[in-house]
């Protein structure tokens, strides 16, 4: 779309990046973001006392995680666009940004492959116990085995099962693509009650039915804590729970329960209700053979990453063509 912003384009000068660190591990090329401004500065990471001043200046800020609250941005009087390095828009007060005529642009398509494989990763670490086998094989209790291979862990297959998917946007889709590679059936879960798409099942439908359950919502104020005590009790006690979606979704002491008293038969989480969690958090301290976490970074290959960047890259070299990409 077409956006006419104050002043002439080539008016656009001063960028800040408020928190690289996030985005980049020194494994990034840069170029193309330094060349699309004439003068950007980066911010490893910014404190939300410390975001006012460093975007007084800014003509393009462009923030992963960093807060832009309506404060803020009252104050900042020279913001002609936001550029989100995510998909998720939350950290930023959209309406605000709307009463002071500030376009705010996201980023879309880019970890199609990375979270995907990521769901599998913790799916098969899971069915194939690796946790158990491979501390089981650097205890020595392999070497002491009189059979050639170790079966105290066996796998389990993948073939055959059943996935159910709440959330059916791009990642939604391209989880069930890899699923029909693993020959798995694939269920998918209503948006809300007032969902009548054709194949499309309640929660309380869907879940019995499941070996996997899935998340690749988005968190909004209906759907917080949407896998509790009562969702987790229709899961069947095979059943593993995948979360790379957002840490709120599952209510944590329900699915702490559920595991420690065998209800269901694993989780595989990359997301956490606060991140980063705190050094005691009771899922961190749990000891749970059948629970897997890890830190937030589904989405976070190099060339997920690499794309995102790039992509941001093309919204404000389309903004300089007074026009918008991805605009929410």
């Amino acid at each position: 779309m077409t956006y006419e912003h104050p002043g002439d384009r080539n008016e656009i000068q001063n960028g800040v990046v408020l928190d690289l660190d996030t985005l980049n591990n020194d494994d990034l090329n840069l170029d193309k973001i330094k060349q699309c401004l004439p003068n950007w500065t980066f911010y490893g990471n910014t404190m939300p006392e410390e975001v006012h001043l460093r975007i007084k200046n800014a003509d393009v800020v462009v923030s992963n995680k960093v807060v832009l609250n309506k404060e803020t941005l009252s104050c900042a009087k020279q913001i002609k666009l936001i550029c989100i390095a995510a998909t998720g828009t939350n950290n930023v007060d959209l309406q605000a940004a709307k009463k002071y005529h500030i376009p705010v642009c996201n980023i879309t398509h880019y970890a199609t492959h990375s979270v995907p494989e990521h769901v599998f990763r913790l799916i098969l670490s899971l069915y194939g116990r690796l946790t158990e086998n491979s501390e089981a094989t650097i205890q020595g209790m392999w070497s002491q085995s009189r059979s050639f291979c170790l079966l105290n862990f066996p796998p389990q297959d993948l073939y055959g099962r059943t996935m159910g998917i709440v959330g059916y946007g791009d990642l939604g889709q391209a989880v069930a693509k890899m699923a029909d590679s693993f020959g798995l059936k694939v269920l998918l879960a209503k948006r809300d009650n007032n969902d009548q798409r054709e194949g499309r099942l309640s929660l309380t439908e869907l879940l019995p039915q499941v070996d996997i359950l899935t998340l690749h919502c988005p968190l909004t104020q209906d759907n917080y804590h949407l896998i509790s005590e009562q969702e987790l009790g229709l899961l069947p006690e095979h059943a593993l729970l995948i979360n790379t979606a957002r840490g709120p979704l599952i209510d944590e002491s329900a699915l702490l329960d559920s595991l420690q008293h065998n209800k269901i038969a694993g989780a595989g989480l990359d997301v956490l209700s606060e991140e980063p969690p705190a050094s005691d958090h009771p899922l961190l301290n749990s000891g749970l053979k059948n629970l897997i976490i890890t830190p937030h970074i589904a989405w976070a290959s190099q060339q997920s990453r690499q794309r995102l960047l790039d992509q941001l890259v093309d919204n404000i070299l389309a903004f300089k063509q007074h026009k918008v990409r991805n605009l929410v």
